[in-house]
């Protein structure tokens, strides 16, 4: 039974990992699309950063996962929308119907860490979550 049960939970990060890597990937090659299309070469792009050629590579090339500011210089010096650019690298995730985003509003923030940042993201994810989530026996729904 603790083989099962192991077996489970190596199941779902495996498939959260692939996830990751994915959104990640993802990422790396719209980079790359925009930066052709730009007709930058990764060190041009890699200047207007300001990062190093070989972090940018990983970038593109899926191996890293940029911060948030590291993005909105890429979006900047690419032209695109940072907004797109969160979504596809999974920090922030597309709400159709919401007209201004917290998470936007957290990521612009500039008087906040990237740490900071990110454990904000969290708690409001999480209070997301909390709020989706059926009532149990217990509980009274949501307000």
């Amino acid at each position: 039974m603790a083989k099962d049960k192991s077996a489970k939970t190596s199941a779902k990060t495996s498939a959260k990992t692939s996830a990751v890597v994915d959104s990640i990937g993802s990422l790396g090659d719209y980079l790359r699309e925009q930066r052709l299309a730009a007709q930058l070469s990764l060190r041009q792009l890699a200047d207007q950063v300001g990062v190093s050629n070989p972090y940018l590579s990983q970038i593109e090339r899926g191996l890293r996962k940029p911060s948030a500011e590291v993005l909105q210089q890429l979006a900047r010096a690419l032209r695109v929308s940072a907004e797109q650019l969160y979504v596809r690298a999974g920090i922030v995730h597309p709400d159709p119907g919401q007209a201004g985003s917290v998470e936007l509003a957290i990521l612009a923030d500039t008087g906040l860490t990237e740490r900071q940042k990110h454990s904000l993201l969290d708690v409001y994810a999480s209070f997301l979550a909390l709020n989706d989530r059926p009532p149990g026996p217990d509980q009274p729904p949501a307000q």
